[in-house]
């Protein structure tokens, strides 16, 4: 059969590949399918042809898989957010574990190790802290919504289509979000459309409301509303911080960030306090951590604390060593460490992540962890006390190959790498192979009803 695009093909979804596609072959070549799932029977349409695979998504789906749910969110298939949500969570554990375990093996050229099963999210809706909604002069349609004359097709709040920057859903609610995210988000909603500024335009990069970002702590069920603008306009603005906190108690801190920057990023060039508080507090385990509008945290508090522990757990702490922790952020695995080892050393190249390290080293009465600000390539040398333990817990293209020569250089006796995606994890400890032996891997899932998938893995120096 010679495929082509456009083609229309009964196929059953045979596998699942790492990006969360469903995946068959047709006469030898790899097809990856939007919406499919193992054990599909379905028609499929190709949209996109190479030499080497083929892109594919759903059009009817004629014998569903055993392992496909219904789907409760109404943007499910459209909406960039999750991907997963027809799929039993019991299955996406699973997968996500044999992503590690594949990535590993074909990637790292590692066999026969040890990964545990996934440990589960203690929620697998409303667990996200953070959400962060986009506004647009455009509104994309659902295939429902194209023949209805009465939607303001002009305005969006919302979430984006995946793979695209101009193409915004109006989300009426998220459910990786705790209910009262939702209602804020309505309230900001019927206040934008009301106000008489204009949303801005994704193309045209004129307008007045930029973003929607709502934070929550978990630990005190507090929020904070940042709101992005174009530019700054208390007067179009501060009622709407009014009427917030006036309605809903539990925000304490409402922002408005302001930038005329054409990135399409939910980060002022400068801020400013409307009302309330600069931070919310939340927790990981006991350890409090102030969050600002723009300060990183991890977005799912539950599954942190699950992560961290794993990563106290392989470091085999006894309260005498020295760990160095490389890419240190705001000093949240350095503060969870600090009580069970002599000293913490965090290299973060982020000026501003070190600050705030800072400071919650402050507010939690820690004093034996220090900061280097700079790019670790050129920090690494100059480590004056030899580390016990090394942390590693790399963005997701993970470690720069000069980086990792140095920490080889070091010689380490025990190392735990963290790592947010299989492959770059993969690749980084195959780098290492040579020096350092993988005794055992265990995954953690932090975003249920995506693919994504952290991983904490213990290696031991040989």
């Amino acid at each position: 059969m010679k495929i082509k695009r456009g083609q229309l093909i009964e196929a059953d979804i045979t596998d699942i590949a790492f990006g969360g596609r469903g995946l068959l072959r047709l006469n030898g070549l790899a097809v990856f399918v939007d919406q499919g799932i193992p054990g599909d029977r379905a028609t499929i349409r190709i949209y996109k042809k190479k030499k080497n695979f083929a892109e594919a998504r759903v059009v009817e789906l004629i014998e569903p898989s055993p392992h496909r749910i219904e789907a409760p969110c109404e943007y499910s298939g459209y909406c960039g957010g999750c991907k997963w949500q027809f799929l039993a969570y019991d299955q996406q554990l699973s997968y996500k574990r044999r992503h590690v375990v594949e990535a590993l093996a074909h990637i790292g050229l590692i066999k026969d190790v040890v990964v545990h099963p996934t440990v589960p999210s203690a929620l697998t809706f409303g667990y996200r802290n953070k959400m962060e909604f986009s506004c647009a002069d455009r509104r994309w349609l659902l295939p429902e919504e194209l023949q209805r004359e009465d939607i303001d097709r002009d305005f969006a709040l919302g979430l984006h289509v995946p793979g695209t920057y101009h193409k915004v859903i109006d989300t009426g609610q998220c459910l990786l979000q705790p209910d009262l995210g939702n209602r804020l988000l309505g309230e900001v909603r019927d206040y934008m459309r009301a106000s008489g500024q204009p949303v801005y335009g994704l193309r045209s990069h004129e307008g007045y409301w930029r973003f929607l970002v709502l934070r929550h702590s978990v630990a005190r069920d507090e929020w904070m509303v940042n709101i992005v603008t174009a530019s700054e306009n208390l007067q179009a603005l501060q009622p709407l911080a009014d009427r917030i906190v006036h309605h809903y108690p539990q925000v304490v801190s409402v922002i408005n960030n302001v930038t005329a920057r054409k990135a399409g990023v939910a980060v002022g060039e400068f801020e400013r306090v409307l009302t309330g508080q600069e931070v919310i507090v939340d927790k990981i385990g006991d350890v409090e951590f102030e969050i600002s509008a723009n300060s990183f945290f991890q977005t799912n508090s539950r599954g942190a604390a699950l992560l961290y522990d794993t990563v106290k757990a392989y470091a085999g702490l006894s309260g005498a060593e020295t760990v160095l922790d490389l890419y240190s952020g705001t000093g949240t695995i350095p503060i969870l460490m600090s009580a069970d080892c002599r000293q913490v050393i965090g290299i973060e190249i982020v000026a501003s992540a070190v600050a705030d390290a800072e400071i919650n080293c402050r507010k939690n009465g820690v004093t034996n962890c220090t900061f280097i600000q700079g790019d670790i390539r050129r920090c690494l040398a100059g480590i004056q006390h030899q580390p016990d333990v090394l942390i590693i817990d790399p963005p997701r293209a993970g470690m720069h190959k000069d980086v990792v020569r140095q920490v080889l250089e070091l010689g380490v006796e025990r190392i735990v790498y963290v790592s947010c995606n299989p492959a770059t994890l993969a690749r980084d400890i195959g780098m290492m192979a040579d020096r350092y032996r993988l005794m055992e891997v265990q995954p953690v899932d932090m975003f249920p009803h995506t693919y994504h998938i952290e991983a904490v893995a213990r290696l031991i120096k040989v």
